[in-house]
């Protein structure tokens, strides 16, 4: 059955005619216009007459290469979505790849199945940062991302009283509160906003690579420095540099960035010439950096050199008037990407959601919408909302004497355990709660499950067959069958 796109456009570049011909026939059977270039000159050319929803890259290709051809899209219009495929693609490639602005990097033979996901994950990107562009070009947008209580419009307030200057801010708030999208409104607002804004997630760079990431370094610089390569601060010069989750920052590279923001100037790892820059630097944390200065895990000086201007973004669980506004918003995003139509929710259901506590914040909200879209037919019931991972009430903490034995836990104390196993084991049981799930949405039609896991029909019927087995008490294999 034909995926239904909304007749999106995708435009396929690669110098192999046969590989063009196999992508078009899918994209037009799976419901897409397609349109193809032979090379990278041509690519740009037919961007800049018609601008694609997708683009499929390749990698290397006579003249231009994707790469060069990636970063002239992205000119060109960011909000398009660019697969980039190679079957020679190193680590430093893909890196360099998101860094301007791909979606994925996916390696050559591509699987039919696996470029669908693909598609569809590039594509929900897409929508989102559209919406997000739109949304952030003023402060009463961001009433329409985060919701309509008093708590975010006085959020909209301080966003647009610092917005037009070049105050160094620092987001507070938990994970999944929405730092992020206060971000963007800063950015969008400012009068740096037609230049980038450039995020860095400081809790997901290995302090061995932090440095390059952030002043980008020098061919010869270490091993695997092959060329030159620019690093964040250099690719937000006249624009905004995004610092989250700033309190992860080692101690060593605390002191760098404080000199560098001190300054404007930096160093390339391995150069010798100073660099500088005109950023305006918006910081995010989940934790408290007052409190952290005080414990001496953050350093005093940094922190006062970022605290000119502080906008504190409240849980979900102290703005409970935007839950059914968010609940309703992520319902319709998650209808057109699922391609459902789930109509709303049960009185029940809405308040179950009103009711839990929501500790993974608007981001838990989301994931258990979408699930419960996907498990739901008509209306969103309480039922849906529980089996996606919400049961309406946060379940009272036991005490510590209370708590039972954790197997799991036992079996590696005991060594008889690898964390290898544990992902394992863990893979499985989510694998036989969706499973089951779907199934169950079904009737048990294995055909209609498969389709809507997006996974082949005999994948399905052996994982099926593999949970009855077990049910049944028969082995299995795995760890769990040790």
């Amino acid at each position: 059955m034909a995926r239904v796109a909304d007749q999106r456009e995708v435009l396929v570049v690669d110098d192999e005619p046969a590989i063009r011909t196999m992508m078009t026939g899918y994209l037009e059977a799976e419901g897409y216009r397609a349109r193809v270039a032979a090379d990278g000159a041509e690519a740009i050319r037919l961007v800049g007459e018609q601008l694609p929803d997708l683009v499929i890259l390749d990698l290397r290709m006579p003249g231009m290469n994707g790469l060069d051809v990636l970063a002239r899209i992205k000119e060109i219009d960011r909000r398009i979505a660019v697969v980039l495929m190679s079957g020679y693609a190193t680590v430093e490639t893909a890196v360099r790849a998101m860094k301007l602005g791909a979606e994925t990097v996916l390696a050559k033979p591509v699987g039919l199945a696996e470029l669908g996901r693909a598609l569809d994950d590039a594509l929900a990107q897409r929508q989102d940062l559209a919406g997000e562009q739109e949304g952030a070009k003023a402060t009463g947008s961001l009433r329409d991302l985060m919701g309509p209580s008093d708590a975010i419009a006085r959020v909209c307030e301080l966003v647009e009283q610092v917005a037009a200057t070049d105050l160094t801010v620092i987001l507070h708030g938990e994970t999944g509160a929405g730092k992020s999208l206060v971000a963007r409104a800063i950015h969008a607002a400012s009068p740096r906003a037609a230049r980038r804004l450039v995020r860095v997630d400081c809790g997901a760079i290995p302090d061995t690579l932090i440095e390059s990431e952030l002043f980008g370094h020098e061919r010869g610089a270490f091993t695997g420095a092959v060329a030159r390569n620019q690093g964040y601060f250099e690719m937000a010069h006249g624009g905004t540099l995004f610092l989250d989750e700033i309190g992860n920052l080692s101690e060593a590279m605390m002191r760098k960035l404080l000199c560098a923001l001190e300054e404007r100037r930096f160093y390339r790892v391995g150069g010798k010439e100073p660099i500088d820059v005109d950023i305006r630097v918006v910081a995010a944390s989940n934790r408290n950096l007052p409190q952290l200065v005080e414990q001496g895990s953050f350093r005093r000086d940094l922190f006062h050199r970022l605290n000119e201007f502080v906008i504190e973004i409240p849980p979900l669980r102290q703005r409970r008037d935007d839950i059914p506004f968010l609940a309703q918003r992520f319902l319709d995003m998650a209808n057109a990407e699922l391609r459902r139509d789930v109509r709303g929710f049960s009185p029940e259901a809405t308040e179950a959601l009103l009711a839990y506590e929501w500790s993974g914040n608007v981001r838990e909200l989301r994931n258990v919408i979408k699930r419960a879209v996907l498990l739901s037919n008509g209306t969103i019931g309480a039922e849906a909302l529980c089996a996606a991972g919400s049961n309406g009430a946060p379940a009272p903490r036991p005490a510590p004497a209370a708590v039972a034995p954790d197997p799991e836990l036992e079996r590696v104390l005991e060594g008889q355990w690898s964390l290898k196993d544990i992902a394992r084991e863990t893979v499985r049981q989510v694998e036989r709660q969706v499973i089951t799930c779907v199934l169950a949405h079904t009737g048990g039609n294995r055909s209609q499950a498969a389709r809507i896991l997006n996974v082949d029909y005999k994948t399905l019927y052996y994982k099926a067959r593999k949970l009855a087995a077990e049910e049944e008490g028969e082995p299995v294999g795995g760890a769990s069958a040790r």
